[in-house]
């Protein structure tokens, strides 16, 4: 039988002996010759690097998006949408552009496959205010389903 006096554990449920706890040395204790995963600090001046790369990083973003916007500074918008027959539909549109300029912005009809069925350039402006709206009617060739504002741009 076994004897009482040993200091092996008996097995546990599933007949597996119970495995000690791994001890963990503190991490004042660790080296990096021991292979331990102690704390690694990076070099002041890859921080520096790094917040620099970010700060960079943020100001493409934002000079990118200035350009885009000095570029055309033309949008327009679809208030409404009316189908007046099978050969015509009203659009509404609201246009946003500095005050005193001009744009032309191309109104199309699709139909309900989104095929083209008729388009329109629009000579918008000069207003005085920064937005202003237009209704316009797009001659189609065949029923349309709705009207979008395929694009403005300076004229």
């Amino acid at each position: 039988m076994s004897d009482p006096s040993s200091s092996v554990p008996p097995a546990d449920r599933y007949g597996r002996r119970p495995r000690p706890a791994p001890s963990v040395p503190a991490d004042d204790e660790l080296e990096p010759e021991d292979g331990g995963r102690g704390r690694t600090r990076l070099p002041r001046r890859a921080l520096v690097a790094i917040w620099a790369a970010i700060a960079l990083a943020v100001a493409a973003v934002g000079y990118l998006a200035w350009s885009q916007y000095a570029a055309n500074p033309v949008t327009a918008d679809v208030v409404s949408f009316r189908v007046l027959d099978a050969e015509r539909v009203q659009v509404d549109l609201q246009v946003s552009m500095p005050p005193g300029s001009t744009a032309v912005c191309t109104v199309e009809a699709l139909s309900e496959s989104y095929a083209q069925v008729g388009t329109l350039e629009v000579p918008v402006g000069p207003s005085d205010g920064q937005t202003s709206r237009y209704g316009v009617t797009v001659r189609t060739s065949q029923l349309a389903t709705t009207g979008v504002v395929e694009g403005c741009r300076p004229g």
